[in-house]
C-alpha cells in the first residue's frame, strides 16, 4: 500500500530530534508561553523573512486573530475562495464578517483577481488568498490591486510553507500570513498549532494580546481574547521539524516533476505548475478527471491512497452562515471540485512508489 501519508517513515533522524524536544520540554517544567515557543517564533519569522511570528493553537484561530488585529468586525465583508478547508470560512464567520465568494482560476484552482475586484462594494474590508495546494500567484499584482481599492490583502498560507513570490515567502505581502502546522502540512507538529506572521508590529502586539485570553498583562484583561497558545511541545518539535523543511519540499518537488513529465493518460489532466520552482511547494499534487471517483477507487483497488482536496465548495455546505456570491457566480470552482483528485506526493515516498502511481494511472481505463 502506498499510504497518502507516511509519518511512521520519517528520517530516524528527526524522529530521535523529536523525542528529545519533547523530553527537553518535559524536565523543563515550563509548558505554555516559555521559551521553545519564542525560539520557534523566531526561527519562523527568519525563515519566512518577516519581522514577527505569533504562534497560536492552530491555523484557524490564526485567521480569526489576524481579522481581529486589523479590526474586521460584525457585517464586514472579506472576499475568498469557496475552495478551502472549511476552517477558512469559519474564522471569517467567527469574528462576524461575511464571507464573499469569488471564483478560481480553472488552470490553477486560485483564487481570480478579476473575479475577485468584481465583488469589491463599499463593505468590503479585504481579500483573504488560500495559497491553495501549496501555489502562490501574481501577488505583486493581487497588491496592487488592493492598495488601489484600499482594502486589505491578507493570506492563508496553510498550505504554503516555504513558497515564494518574487523571492518574498507567504505572508510577506498581505498584511499578514495565517499558517497551519496540522500534522499533514509541509512543516507538521505532532498535533494542532498555527502561527501569524506580519511586518506590522502593531499586528504582532494586538495578535499575541488575543491569543491569551485578551491580556495586555496578568490580570488584565484589556479586550475580549481567545485560548489559543501554541504549547511547548509542540514548538521544541516545529524547530526540531524545521531543520527538515527544506529537504521535504524538494523531494515534493521531485515527485510532481515525475508526474509532471510522465503522467499521460488522456482522462487526466495535472494541475498548472509554476512557471518558477519557488512559487509551488507542492502540499498537495492535484490531477482533474471527469472519471474521478472511478479512478479513486481504481488506485485505491492497486494499493495506492489519494483525496479529494476539496469535493464540496464552501457555498455548498449543509451548515448554516451567512455569505455572498460575487457577480458571475462560481462555475469554475464547481467544476473544479467534481474532478479534482489529489494523488500521494509525501516525501517519504521512494522512486519506485511514484513510478508504480504513474504506471497505474496511465493504464486506467
Amino acid at each position: 500500500m502506498i499510504p497518502f501519508h507516511n509519518f511512521q517513515n520519517e528520517p530516524v533522524d528527526l524522529i530521535t530530534r523529536e523525542i528529545s524536544a519533547a523530553s527537553r520540554v518535559i524536565r523543563s517544567g515550563s509548558y505554555i508561553l516559555g521559551t521553545e515557543l519564542n525560539n520557534f517564533e523566531s526561527n519562523w519569522a527568519g525563515y519566512c523573512g518577516a519581522e514577527y511570528a505569533i504562534g497560536v493553537a492552530n491555523g484557524m484561530d490564526a485567521i480569526e486573530i489576524g481579522l481581529r488585529s486589523i479590526g474586521i468586525q460584525p457585517g464586514d465583508e472579506v472576499i475568498t475562495t469557496a475552495m478551502t478547508a472549511f476552517a477558512t470560512i469559519l474564522a471569517i464567520s467567527k469574528v462576524g464578517a461575511v464571507p464573499v465568494f469569488a471564483d478560481i482560476e480553472p488552470d490553477t484552482g486560485l483564487l481570480s483577481i478579476e473575479s475577485s475586484m468584481r465583488c469589491v462594494n463599499e463593505k468590503t474590508k479585504a481579500v483573504l488568498l488560500v495559497h491553495l495546494y501549496g501555489h502562490m500567484n501574481e501577488l505583486s499584482r493581487w497588491k496592487k490591486e488592493c492598495l488601489k481599492r484600499d482594502i486589505f490583502l491578507l493570506e492563508d498560507c496553510a498550505q504554503s510553507h516555504g513558497a515564494k513570490w518574487d523571492g518574498i515567502a507567504g505572508g510577506g505581502f498581505g498584511e499578514w500570513g495565517a499558517y497551519s502546522f496540522y500534522p499533514t502540512k509541509n512543516l507538521g507538529a505532532i498535533g494542532d498549532a498555527g502561527a501569524i506572521v506580519t511586518n506590522s508590529i502593531a499586528i504582532d502586539q494586538t495578535s499575541r494580546v488575543l491569543r491569551n485570553y485578551g491580556q495586555s498583562e496578568r490580570y488584565c484583561h484589556s479586550m475580549l481574547g481567545l485560548n489559543s497558545r501554541l504549547d511547548e511541545i509542540q514548538a521544541a518539535i516545529l524547530i526540531e521539524r524545521l531543520g527538515f523543511l527544506d529537504w521535504f519540499i524538494k523531494r515534493r518537488r521531485d515527485i510532481a516533476e515525475l508526474y509532471q513529465n510522465n503522467l499521460s493518460n488522456h482522462l487526466i489532466e495535472s494541475m498548472a505548475t509554476s512557471k518558477y520552482l519557488e512559487n509551488h511547494v507542492y502540499h498537495l499534487y492535484v490531477v482533474l478527471s471527469p472519471k474521478r471517483n472511478q479512478l479513486a477507487t481504481y488506485l485505491q483497488e492497486n494499493g495506492i491512497t489519494t483525496l479529494i482536496h476539496y469535493p464540496t465548495p464552501a457555498h455548498l455546505q449543509p451548515a448554516d452562515f451567512e455569505f455572498r456570491i460575487g457577480p458571475g457566480g462560481l462555475s469554475c470552482a464547481e467544476k473544479h471540485a467534481e474532478l479534482c483528485l489529489s494523488l500521494p506526493c509525501n516525501p517519504q515516498m521512494s522512486d519506485q512508489d511514484v513510478w508504480y502511481v504513474i504506471d497505474k494511472v496511465n493504464n486506467f481505463i
